[in-house]
């Protein structure tokens, strides 16, 4: 080859395009007017006009109350179209949610660094710290080390079917309490398959399967994801829903001590308790028939459960680290504020620190201890943190936001004299419908965006009545937690109905006594026990 040959070639390679062409033999196919018209007006297209279709009809047509009312308008109408694209999911609801960064200062509601500062509270700092700690757990597989040692605690001879539901969804329920309740869910679930594994399946097995194998499948089952929804209502870092009620607290009512984790605790622990013995008692009446041990026990016994602790081996330094971190965490947060006689360690610091505080705190610990597993490797380091769920953070910031954006644009006024008529309804008559109604919402789309909607209506009803507004922000709030009936209520359902061993109809089945003892439940703790734990939060 001379040298013009090679002239060319380069002159032709410098003209070839960077990708290969496909060659592709087929005509092309125009698309006809009415095709592009389909494509146009897909579902999906129709949701997301929704939202600015929404905004526009409430900010031209909707007539409030008042002289200038236009920001309380607008307000309003970026609801209208944040709701319409969360029930719908017809844009990500991470994205969803941060659309008041640029609605609120468009709309003329909040400056744009207002907005911004919320998200980024302290009950943000709490959610990313306790969710950094709960990584580091997973990672170290120390869930499935505790959960295995209280399973084997109830694994008792001759085998006891209730003794052992009891320890399975007990184990569920206290990790739940520290973590969030899909993370619960997910981490229970392989454990729980786990046991169930060793239980013989009518699909694959040609021996005669007993019907109490299956309906302790179904049970174990359905107790993991109840018992991580159940679980999740006794602490503010359970689920998002409880700290989208603290950070609205704390937003329409900055003036007002802020709720701790402690006063959370020490209300929603009993609820959770008594919602949890329901749940045991429900599905030992209709999934653990007399007889049920058994018929479980030549597959189930002790020695499978040691194999599988000796498999995970001892615990090593890195293991007892995390643990004593998580330990101290949990320690602090239940001391910071524990009464008006005994103020806690945070009278220290003047009422600066928060829960969010120690938390990043904590979790800062585990970037700087080392795990000596390798040389120079710390307990966490970033790259184990990609599983943060920034959903939820962008959501709560949301919540956060939306808070704000409803008092100071005067739309909760506007509101508060809509409800007039409901001052002199009885607190034992509304109490229950709203949990019933946050109940039946949050079937058909998630928790935190039924508690963001709910509890500022929630707030205005509570001023409208002349009542303390915790006492019906907490049944929303928690009503909102009640997703017992269907597949699609919580992503925990969506674990737990993948797995192949329940059905719709085993949900409801289980899901409606559950709904209905909750809301029970709820109606008499909040005036009773809410109102001597809440005390101090402006007279309850």
């Amino acid at each position: 080859m001379n040298g013009a040959d090679v002239a060319v070639a380069g002159a032709d390679d410098l003209k070839s395009p960077l990708l290969p062409v496909v060659q592709n033999d087929e005509p092309f196919e125009r698309q006809t007017v009415g095709q592009q018209l389909r494509a146009i007006f897909a579902p999906k297209n129709c949701y997301i006009a929704l939202g600015p279709l929404l905004c526009a009809v409430v900010c031209l047509c909707v007539r409030l109350g008042g002289d200038d009312t236009t920001t309380a308008k607008n307000m309003l109408g970026v609801l209208a179209w944040m709701f319409a694209w969360w029930l719908t999911e017809a844009v990500p609801m991470p994205i969803t949610s941060m659309t008041p960064l640029f609605l609120f200062p468009l709309f003329g509601i909040s400056a744009a660094d207002v907005v911004a500062d919320s998200y980024m509270d302290d009950v943000i700092s709490l959610v990313l710290g306790s969710f950094i700690l709960a990584l580091a757990v997973e990672h170290y597989n120390i869930h499935r080390r505790l959960a295995l040692n209280i399973t084997l605690v109830f694994c008792v001879e001759p085998l006891n079917a209730p003794l052992l539901l009891l320890g399975i969804c007990a184990t569920t329920a206290f990790v739940s309490m520290w973590m969030h309740n899909v993370a619960a869910a997910v981490m229970m679930m392989p454990v729980a398959t786990g046991i169930l594994q060793r239980l013989p399946s009518s699909s694959s097995s040609s021996e005669v399967v007993p019907p109490a194998v299956g309906k302790f499948c179904r049970a174990v089952v359905l107790g993991v994801i109840y018992s991580a929804a159940v679980g999740g209502m006794s602490t503010l870092t359970g689920t998002g829903v409880n700290l989208i009620l603290v950070g609205m607290w704390k937003s329409y009512f900055p003036e007002a001590d802020p709720i701790s984790f402690s006063q959370w605790f020490f209300f929603g622990f009993p609820l959770a308790l008594c919602i949890f013995v329901v749940l045991w008692g429900v599905l030992c009446v209709m999934y653990c028939p007399k007889g049920a041990g058994k018929a479980l026990s030549p597959y189930l016994h002790k020695s499978h459960l040691k194999r599988e602790l000796e498999l995970l081996g001892p615990m090593n330094f890195a293991e007892k680290m995390v643990l004593a971190v998580f330990g101290g965490l949990v320690l602090l947060w239940m001391t910071r504020n524990i009464t008006d006689d005994i103020p806690g360690w945070g009278v220290i610091f003047n009422g600066r620190a928060g829960d969010g505080t120690v938390s990043v705190m904590m979790a800062t610990l585990l970037f700087i201890i080392p795990s000596k597993i390798k040389k120079g490797e710390k307990l966490m380091d970033w790259s184990k943190c990609k599983k943060l769920p920034w959903n939820i953070v962008l959501l709560l910031g949301a919540g956060f936001a939306i808070a704000d954006g409803v008092r100071t644009s005067g739309l909760a006024e506007v509101l508060s004299k809509g409800l007039v008529f409901l001052e002199t309804a009885p607190y034992w008559a509304i109490a229950p419908t709203v949990c019933l109604i946050a109940a039946t919402i949050t079937e058909f789309t998630s928790n935190n965006a039924t508690t963001t909607l709910l509890v500022p209506l929630l707030i205005e009803i509570a001023k409208t009545m002349g009542i303390h507004p915790l006492l019906l922000m907490v049944p929303g709030a928690i009503g909102a937690q009640f997703a017992f009936l269907l597949p699609t209520g919580t992503p925990s359902n969506v674990v737990g109905f993948t797995t192949g061993h329940i059905e719709i109809k085993d949900m409801i089945k289980t899901g409606f006594p559950l709904k209905i003892a909750g809301t029970i439940f709820l109606s008499i703790l909040m005036p009773t026990l809410g109102a001597y734990v809440f005390a101090s939060k402006g007279g309850v």
